[in-house]
């Protein structure tokens, strides 16, 4: 819990504990008034504190009401007023305050997973550790297996690297020696060396974390709907109270008309029916960090998607296996599986998973020789066995067009090719024509991984564009283009630390639960079971709340509107008054919780 909000709850207790100990003392007593007064007191300062803050932010705060109407009770000695009116002001910050939540670090996991020093080899030979502030260019430095490469390189010798991070490519990419290597992959093969071509602050994962921390800073929460309403209310309230006050002589109908005007259900009005939302969101498997994404939530016309990962499952699977003409297709695909159990390989997992969805029973292989990049090699069952790179052009007999393609060999003798890609999620396309449903009026791609691939995958869910090979900048880039070009709200959905410049940059952006720390933290909601049909539902839990928030205002106006004309003729005066405040307050409240019984219709 922050400190400013153990701080709000403090106020809201000490603003309780004054009211209902006041109440509990002989009316007119001096301890009745000075408990009652210490309340008025602390709701006095938050209220003038809050107005401070919205002067400060070029705002005009719904507060400056409750402001008047503490210091005109308290003038006039109505102390159950005062006391009332800053339980309500203390309960809408407090409540405001946990809707909002804790203030997000966007860069928390790019900095936790970024590396701190290199392996930079001596002038004997050995790798040393050194800060990263203190490599020099042309630094050799070891990565070893499993490694995140700390500053860009080129490579000594050969090695095979995971960069989904960065390009949201999910298959592992081979690099040749001479080749440069980005910062912020991870080395997927063993322990290779790299001669430095950039400096920490030059680095492609330093310029990564700087573009979330720019998009972060660019991303500012909209005001709250109460103070749009309060610019011409409370102006308006003032003057009629000085009207009542002007007309009757009567200084207790002016306060009871303040009193009555007193904003206390406008400012429950939008946090009460955001942290509704946000606790049906959550039973829904979206996590909400703020009430001001829900808001713009609502808004929604243009979605921004990655694929991999978000549309597609983000690992390869076996979706084709061709055989040469007479093989034994079994007896091949087992050998090659039995091969595979010796590597640790993302290919040779899906492998392996094809042999079990096959029912085929596996044996140990002998003699294993991994070559990172290349392939693997053993013996099976007497028979010498290669699984890896295609030595040579595709057969006649395997006319296949899969994003990887991995060649079986038995006995020198190729005898299978194997065809990998990155399959849909099941719910991929469901989401897309429901999103349209919704009245979202462009759905776009948005990928780093090859432009043939992201066109069929494009094409195969039906988005309005596709854009593909694109670098974290060039995302962050597509999002500002739509934005300006957007009459709403534009949302971006990813899963990679390649997408965490964007997410941090959209109006509004999704996390699927099961990707990057990064990207996790720089959006706005967290779907938690993965599902991307949580998406829709939570647009149109966004666009409930909001009707929620209309609701309210809408009951909040109508006690100001009844309330006022009557303390302005006398026939409510300011403790009345006070007690319709709460009693409205209280609707808002009560209306705000049926929330809970909400249930999606898009799906």
């Amino acid at each position: 819990m922050s400190k400013n909000l153990r701080n709000d709850y403090l106020l809201l207790l000490i603003t309780l504990l004054s009211l209902v100990g006041g109440l509990l003392q002989p009316s007119e007593s001096l301890g009745a008034i000075l408990t009652f007064a210490a309340g008025a007191a602390v709701g006095f300062v938050l209220s003038m504190a809050l107005l401070i803050r919205a002067i400060r932010l070029g705002e005009f705060g719904s507060d400056a009401l409750a402001l008047v109407a503490i210091a005109a009770t308290a003038l006039t000695s109505e102390w159950i007023a005062a006391s009332v009116i800053s339980v309500m002001l203390a309960t809408g910050r407090a409540l405001e305050r946990w809707a909002e939540g804790r203030a997000r670090n966007q860069l928390e996991a790019l900095l936790a997973r970024a590396p701190r020093s290199a392996h930079v080899f001596d002038t004997d030979g050995n790798p040393t550790d050194v800060s990263l502030s203190k490599v020099t260019l042309g630094s050799k430095i070891l990565v070893r297996s499993g490694e995140v490469v700390p500053l860009d390189g080129t490579l000594v010798a050969s090695g095979t690297f995971d960069e989904s991070a960065l390009t949201g490519e999910p298959l592992p990419q081979f690099v040749a020696a001479g080749e440069e290597v980005p910062s912020g992959v991870v080395n997927a093969a063993s322990n290779v060396e790299l001669i430095t071509t950039k400096t920490e602050a030059t680095s492609t994962y330093s310029a990564l974390v700087r573009l979330v921390e720019q998009a972060q800073a660019a991303s500012a929460n909209g005001v709250r709907v109460a103070n749009k309403w309060a610019v011409r209310f409370v102006p308006f309230a003032i003057l009629l109270a000085a009207a009542t006050w002007l007309i009757t002589g009567d200084y207790a109908k002016a306060v009871a008309v303040i009193v009555a005007a007193t904003p206390c259900p406008l400012i429950l009005a939008v946090p009460v029916a955001i942290i509704a939302g946000m606790s049906k969101a959550a039973s829904k498997g979206a996590i909400i960090k703020g009430g001001a994404a829900l808001e713009a939530l609502a808004r929604t016309k243009t979605v921004l998607v990655d694929k991999t990962g978000t549309l597609t499952h983000g690992g390869p699977e076996v979706s084709q296996v061709a055989f040469a003409p007479g093989v034994n297709q079994q007896q091949t695909f087992r050998l090659a599986a039995s091969l595979e159990q010796a590597s640790p390989h993302v290919v040779a997992k899906s492998i392996l998973a094809e042999a079990q969805r096959r029912n085929l029973m596996l044996q140990m292989a002998s003699n294993t020789n991994e070559t990172h990049g290349a392939g693997l090699t053993g013996e099976v069952e007497g028979h010498s066995v290669r699984v890896g790179q295609l030595q040579s052009a595709l057969p006649e007999w395997a006319p296949l067009t899969n994003a990887l393609i991995v060649a079986i060999e038995i006995d020198g003798q190729l005898q299978a090719v194997i065809g990998l890609d990155d399959p849909l999620r099941d719910d991929a396309k469901g989401t897309i024509a429901l999103l349209r449903k919704l009245g979202v009026q462009r759905i776009i791609m948005v990928s780093g991984d090859r432009k043939s691939t992201a066109d069929a995958v494009g094409l195969e869910v039906g988005v309005d564009e596709v854009f593909a090979e694109c670098t974290p900048e060039r995302k962050l880039e597509i999002v500002h283009a739509e934005m300006l070009a957007t009459k709403g709200s534009v949302v971006a959905v990813g899963d990679g630390i390649n997408d965490a410049p964007a997410l941090a940059a959209a109006d509004v952006s999704f996390a699927i639960g099961a990707g990057s720390d990064a990207a996790v933290e720089a959006a706005d909601l967290t779907l938690i079971r993965s599902d991307l049909g949580s998406v829709v539902d939570a647009i149109e839990l966004s666009r409930a709340t909001l009707g929620k928030i209309r609701q309210n205002l809408f009951f909040a106006f109508i006690y100001n509107v009844l309330g006022i004309p009557l303390a302005a003729f006398g026939m409510l005066n300011p403790v009345f008054a006070g007690a319709a405040m709460a009693m409205s307050s209280v609707s808002v409240v009560s209306n705000s919780l049926l929330l809970k019984r909400w249930r999606p219709r898009g799906r």
